[in-house]
């Protein structure tokens, strides 16, 4: 019986030692692999001369893959039919290139794997790696080097493409737009610095491009671009460090065919600046005809309304956007109209320094500011005046506001009449404003500027919060704000129209000049703050 149950301990005491084991190796089974993986050797070996190879194997001492291979492999120069890499995310101890494009004579090919090469297991990168040959008999060393700046954002896009064209017999500017550069790098994803490697002596044109759909080609209508404005000639140029400032264009203007989405509404839609947009009814109409047009608050289009209904089959507009004239037919057919929705902005908490906006689906005709009224906490009237806003289809109602205060707006029945003579119920709103221990104020001293200049206020997403013009040296308050963290940031308003002008690179125009305060502002409710803001030469 005894040795019965000494030999139920021993087994006891058998299983808990295993037990331990097992549970003390389960979490980590030995140290962490923190090495990246090293090259063996590669067939042919790097930077070969005289290549002709249509396959090359780079070979490691582990299991590797690839991660993120397309966006971090760059190929310069580019191939006109792109190589065959494996393996794409399973594990092998080596890459396979297979070549299919027709190598250019005497030329230098360097493959820029970026940091896609990581090992299999903890994903340590094989940071930088570029397999280099030449087709020659000697491997081309020139280099040019830089770095990439957002003309207008603090922040700068990663993975942007830089690229070097030749300039030779049939270079033009607009081949940006249809073949691929001469030699390419790319930032990827840790940097805003750049350098083009194993370049030839020559005469060269720098671009580069936030290429969206890496086809290394510049698409407007969704794509920034930066240029360098002089040719760059190798070996001379090479000591010279450049800097790109990337920039989105304003699109080039083009008119959509339109549609009747609704009784007497027509859908007018365009790409690019729409404030120079006329519509004019070509058609005959009734002497008493109106037609009304204001921009869709989502879309790229205008919504067009027009009054009386007219009995045809089409109606026949002329589009005008300064030079660019278009005329679309519009088929017509009975469609119920649309119902008269008024909407205003803001609700709840209103700034001191804003205005009180009332807005509709269909386009307003009038206003009558006696039946409108506003009354603050005390009951009190306050003064106001209306302002119609054609391409918003709003009102804004402008009366001064103090601190802690409240407002009621009443808009009484037939105080606004439509297009199609429709009118409003009683509206009521309530807006109120905040103590001044919510707000955040500052003020921003100047040095070293140029004017005019804009100086601006922006949100994380670079929304614009407050903004002055100044012409002049003076201080910049900015009152009353939410708040919240800002970039300030001023632009050098060259041509002095009061607005920021983006470059336009078959004109060959730079970006108006913006400069941002080095840290980013933070706003604390009930505090003012004072920012000196020393400008660059």
């Amino acid at each position: 019986m005894q040795n019965r149950f000494y030999n139920s301990l021993f087994f006891i005491f058998i299983a808990l030692i295993i037990a331990s084991c097992a549970n003390r190796g389960t979490p980590n089974g030995g140290e962490k692999d923190v090495f990246p993986p090293e090259i063996v050797k590669s067939e042919p070996e790097n930077y070969t001369t005289n290549f002709n190879s249509k396959e090359i194997k780079i070979y490691f001492n582990e299991y590797i893959k690839t991660k993120q291979l397309t966006k971090q492999l760059v190929i310069s120069p580019p191939m006109k039919t792109q190589p065959n890499i494996t393996p794409l995310g399973s594990a092998s101890k080596y890459i396979t290139i297979k070549i299919f494009d027709t190598l250019q004579p005497n030329t230098t090919y360097a493959f820029n794997f970026g940091n896609s090469i990581v090992d299999n297991n903890e994903e340590n990168p094989f940071k930088y790696y570029r397999y280099v040959f030449s087709t020659g008999s000697f491997i081309d060393s020139l280099y040019i080097k830089g770095s990439i700046k957002d003309a207008l954002l603090f922040e700068v896009d990663d993975f942007v493409s830089v690229g070097l064209y030749q300039v030779d017999s049939i270079y033009s500017d607009s081949l940006l737009y249809k073949t691929q550069p001469n030699y390419i790098t790319n930032t990827l994803d840790s940097t805003t610095n750049f350098k083009i490697e194993n370049i030839k002596p020559g005469k060269y044109m720098l671009r580069a491009l936030k290429d969206k759909n890496s086809d290394n080609r510049f698409q407007q209508k969704n794509e920034k671009v930066a240029f360098y404005e002089t040719p760059i000639t190798l070996p001379q140029d090479t000591s010279k460090t450049y800097e790109l400032k990337l920039f989105a264009e304003t699109i080039n203007y083009r008119a959509a065919k339109p549609m009747l989405v609704a009784g007497q509404k027509i859908i007018f839609g365009y790409e690019g600046n729409y404030n120079d947009t006329k519509i004019e009814m070509l058609s005959k109409v009734p002497n008493n005809f109106r037609g009304r047009y204001y921009k869709a608050e989502k879309s790229d289009s205008l919504f067009y309304y027009y009054h009386p209904n007219i009995k045809a089959d089409s109606l026949i507009f002329k589009i005008t956007n300064r030079k660019v004239i278009d005329t679309f037919t519009v088929r017509i057919k009975d469609k119920e109209r649309d119902s008269l929705i008024i909407k205003s902005n803001p609700k709840g908490a209103i700034g001191i320094e804003k205005d009180f906006y009332v807005s509709a689906n269909i386009p307003f005709i009038s206003i009558n500011e006696a039946k409108i009224t506003i009354r603050d906490k005390d009951s009190a009237f306050v003064n106001f005046k209306t302002e119609y806003d054609s391409l918003k289809n709003s009102y804004a109602l402008k009366f001064t506001k103090t601190q802690d205060n409240e407002y009621r707006i009443q808009v009484l029945p037939n105080a606004i009449i439509d297009l199609f003579n429709n009118t409003n119920d009683t509206l009521n709103y309530k807006v109120r404003t905040n103590t001044q221990y919510k707000y955040f104020n500052i003020r921003i001293v100047l040095e070293n500027e140029k004017y005019p200049v804009i100086v601006q206020l922006t949100d994380s997403d670079y929304n614009v919060v407050a903004e002055q013009y100044i012409d002049k040296q003076q201080a910049v308050d900015f009152s009353y704000l939410d708040p919240s963290n800002f970039y300030l940031r001023v632009i050098y308003d060259t041509n002095a129209n009061k607005k920021y002008d983006t470059g336009n690179y078959l004109k060959g125009i730079q970006p108006e000049r913006v400069s941002y305060y080095p840290d980013v502002i933070e706003g604390t409710a009930g505090f003012d703050k004072v920012i000196t803001f020393k400008l660059l030469d």
